[in-house]
């Protein structure tokens, strides 16, 4: 269970696509046992066909996909679920929501990388609506972590263990985004 001064929180894995969220979420939910929540699977059929076609969505069109995760972290948190999420959440707004409308504390930890090592990662996954291209839109969406916001800074250069070591270490200190 992901604590903070002794509160559970839910933990958002956050970032661009091809940055590892969800490799790193599942298995701090694994670690942790908590419930692993997949945003991706929460878009509608027509935002994944936009996305697969290169148009990027609007604040509009991810304000009902926000919700949905919420919801879905609420849930979790209601029942007693410790939760971890693989969620973009690109912009400030989109996680003032997210905490907002989830009921709960979350802890967020941005996977952070170079614009072609990302690129790179995507062009090696098979299967996924998002392509590279609009990896460009997205970075340019990207707010960082600010310092008042509960988060951490990690690497996707790390191995998937020692990331997912370090945001469990990263996520029980107090908030530094630096």
């Amino acid at each position: 269970m992901a604590t903070l001064h002794g509160e559970q929180v839910a933990i958002v894995v956050m970032g661009v696509a091809g940055s590892g969220k969800s490799t790193l979420a599942a298995a701090l939910a694994e670690r942790l046992g908590a419930v692993f929540i997949e945003a991706d699977h929460l878009h509608s059929p027509d935002a994944k066909a936009r996305m697969a076609s290169g148009v990027p969505l609007t604040d509009d069109d991810r304000r009902p996909w926000l919700a949905r995760v919420a919801a879905s972290i609420r849930e979790q948190d209601a029942a007693g679920h410790a939760v971890v999420v693989a969620c973009s959440a690109l912009r400030r707004s989109y996680r003032d929501a997210l905490r907002r409308d989830s009921g709960t504390d979350l802890a967020f930890v941005h996977l952070h990388g170079s614009e072609a090592r990302l690129a790179e990662r995507i062009g090696q996954r098979a299967g996924h609506f998002m392509p590279a291209t609009m990896l460009a839109s997205q970075l340019a969406t990207l707010e960082c972590l600010e310092a008042d916001e509960g988060g951490h800074v990690v690497s996707i250069e790390l191995p998937i263990g020692e990331a997912a070591d370090l945001a469990v270490t990263l996520i029980s200190r107090p908030w530094t985004n630096e």
